[in-house]
């Protein structure tokens, strides 16, 4: 397994490069900003960038997501359900992507936004068992992803309430790996440290405890979304060019 995890301070956000190094077979989730440094860690660990990810169509920061994809020859991967003006690989729950001996399993996480997808990754030379999972937005250390960027506040939140059970089903010690930490505009009460675990998240994550749905939607629809946020969907989607 070879995981490296990049963090980004404009705009605060988290992505990652991991794969089977014995197999040279490697994806991108999430990334941001300038690809080199996503294609230069590629290259020093011997991997071939095969898929990159965005767990959702972004509202705080432009995807260079594409851009990688093109330059490193790999398919670019967004959930099925992403409204789109260009081609991509659509994965819906259940899929299956595989990096040699490593293994990403999708999982449709909707609430943040409705194709938000969270990835559970197994290394195969270790363990049949899961060992973390990319939650991107969904899920973070400390809080939960905003749900009024892409749909209504209370829309979005009935729709996390219901990815949140599925999340709170995995393991206890799976780790926690998401796309943002504190000082990211889309949680509202993140923890500076950007890895956790689903069990320390269910015992001290105050939006993740919650039960009751009523008292979650309640919780979830307190904010207003930052400025821009649609925009910036609507150019990650092609829909819109960017500013120059």
């Amino acid at each position: 397994m070879i995981l490296r995890q990049f963090l980004h301070t404009d705009p605060v956000a988290a992505s990652y490069l991991l794969g089977c190094g014995g197999k040279s077979a490697g994806a991108v989730v999430d990334p941001v900003g300038d690809i080199v440094p996503y294609l230069a860690a590629a290259e020093a660990t011997g991997m071939r960038i095969l898929y990159v990810i965005d767990t959702h169509l972004h509202a705080d920061h432009l995807s260079t997501g594409r851009a990688l994809a093109e330059a490193a020859g790999a398919q670019y991967v967004l959930h099925a359900g992403a409204a789109t003006s260009y081609a991509f690989k659509g994965v819906r729950d259940g899929d299956l992507l595989e990096l040699g001996n490593v293994a990403m399993w999708v999982m449709h996480t909707p609430g943040h936004t409705p194709e938000h997808i969270s990835l559970v990754v197994t290394d195969r030379t270790r363990s049949e068992d899961p060992w973390f999972i990319l939650t991107g937005h969904t899920l973070m250390v400390g809080d939960l992803g905003r749900t009024e960027l892409a749909t209504s506040a209370e829309a979005g939140a009935r729709d996390l309430f219901q990815s949140v059970q599925a999340l709170k089903a995995l393991p206890d010690w799976l780790e926690v790996l998401p796309g943002a930490y504190s000082g990211s505009v889309c949680g509202r009460s993140l923890s500076g440290k950007p890895t956790s675990t689903i069990g320390f998240e269910k015992r001290h994550n105050r939006a993740f405890r919650v039960e009751d749905e009523a008292a979650f939607v309640q919780m979830m629809v307190t904010d207003i979304p930052p400025p821009g946020a649609a925009q910036i969907r609507a150019v990650n989607a092609g829909q819109l060019a960017a500013a120059e």
